[in-house]
């Protein structure tokens, strides 16, 4: 992503701002698609809280976004740290006509476009922290996360004057501030909050696989918008290379899981063809503009053992992520970004050159920089922010509530009735006192 902080009279081109209003569209539909994702790998009695969870990021980080998160990512540098533009507070000094400095789209579509990117960046997180935790101490938590985590850290890599923009890391659409930054965040909270009741010992599996293959479907299809788009224009080839390389490298990620599962457990999974796109689609995102399609297939295939080897070691190490947020996004997010290192061509988004391009390790050191120092910043506050909230209003439902069920507990509601499931008005009939409960799923 090539991001700028000043306004200027620049022309603006129709194709290119109706281009990144789609992108826009596209990058919003994860988070529903990220919703369905995760509401179907938990058991029925989570399903909507799943939901809920993504679905609320989409209002909250809105209006934070509007109202300050804008100005902090993307406003004028202070010390490499953060950005601040009183312009962009509330977005009162932004007219229609201004166009962002350097590019021929306006602010306003530059602005909404980086907003989508701010609201699926907490929602990632949610999945780690399934069954167990509070509606309204997650929507907190999403409050606080955004301002002291996420709108910094995106500052940092794509705000002109951040630390890591300025030290030329490469991060084209969000692996050091999307990925690694909801996957050390996620392992920063599960450390915090503990395990669910029965991990390790009840069955935890998924409860509709169509729901997930639909959620992996949808993220796969709005990743286009998410990766392509970050380039801001379609004026020199690079958003059509990252384009190329997002396909190829998902490819790449899932055949390369569900060889790993074959040959590890013996059975390719729809779970594994999932969350092994997954993988390529995050692998990708901060590598794509860097490397050739060849690398992507590289890119791919590595990110996917990788990740499908990660996802077993919450069960060796004791901490319960519940969907793999730390195994898939974290892990890959730290593969694809160091990989750059070694498979920058030097013909895609600049001319840096990887290791096997005859570039040296200059870059691969730079990547470190970033990811490491993204990855022990977003883990160390976040692991606070869910200390706090913790000791104060309390993370974490009952045990009561969470072997019932977070859904009737925090909503009210389950996500499908069954009462009329089976036969005639006399068989489902429910006994006279008997509540809501009286006919439970096994879940």
């Amino acid at each position: 992503m090539a991001p700028a902080i000043t306004l200027a009279a620049d022309k603006l081109s129709a194709a290119n701002t109706g281009f990144m209003l789609i992108c826009s569209a596209l990058v919003l539909i994860m988070t529903p698609g990220l919703a369905f994702f995760y509401g179907g790998m938990v058991r029925v009695k989570s399903t909507l809280n799943m939901l809920m969870m993504s679905f609320i990021s989409m209002g909250i980080v809105t209006i934070l976004w509007v109202l300050y998160g804008f100005s902090m990512a993307f406003g004028t540098d202070h010390g490499s740290i953060i950005g601040w533009e009183s312009d962009f507070v509330g977005w009162t000094g932004i007219d229609k006509a201004d166009i962002w400095s350097g590019y021929t789209i306006p602010v306003f579509v530059f602005a909404v476009f980086q907003m989508m990117f701010a609201i699926i960046t907490p929602a990632l997180i949610s999945g780690a922290i399934a069954d167990r935790v509070k509606f309204t101490a997650w929507s907190i938590f999403v409050v606080l996360w955004a301002t002291i985590v996420y709108f910094p850290v995106a500052h940092w890599v794509w705000g002109t004057g951040g630390w890591a923009f300025e030290l030329g890391v490469i991060d084209f659409a969000g692996g050091t501030a999307v990925h690694i930054n909801a996957g050390a965040a996620a392992l920063g909270v599960i450390l915090v909050i503990g395990k669910r009741v029965g991990f390790k010992k009840d069955p935890m599996r998924p409860h509709s696989m169509p729901l997930v293959m639909l959620g992996a479907g949808l993220l796969w299809f709005g990743w286009f918008g998410f990766n392509a788009g970050s380039w801001l224009g379609n004026d020199d080839g690079v958003g059509p290379l990252m384009f190329v390389n997002t396909q190829i490298a998902t490819a790449a990620a899932m055949i390369a899981w569900l060889a790993y599962e074959k040959i590890r457990h013996g059975a390719f999974t729809t779970l594994g063809a999932a969350s092994g796109a997954v993988a390529g689609l995050v692998a990708i995102t901060p590598s794509g503009g860097a490397v050739s399609p060849m690398g992507a297939i590289a890119v791919g295939v590595i990110a996917g053992v990788a990740c499908a080897a990660a996802v077993g070691l919450k069960y060796k190490f004791g901490y319960d992520d519940s969907l793999d947020v730390v195994g898939v996004h974290l892990v890959g997010g730290v593969v694809g970004s160091l990989l750059i290192g070694f498979f920058a061509s030097g013909k895609g988004q600049s001319d840096v050159e990887g290791l096997f391009y005859g570039g040296g390790l200059d870059q691969f050191w730079k990547q470190c920089a970033g990811v490491f120092a993204v990855l022990g910043y977003s883990l160390v506050v976040s692991a606070i922010l869910a200390f706090l909230l913790d000791k104060t209003i309390g993370m974490r439902v009952s045990e009561d509530e969470e072997i019932s069920g977070i859904d009737q507990a925090e909503h009210a509601e389950t996500a499908y009735d069954f009462s009329g499931a089976g036969g005639g008005a006399a068989r489902n009939a429910v006994p006279a006192g008997a509540g809501a409960d009286s006919k439970k799923v096994d879940a």
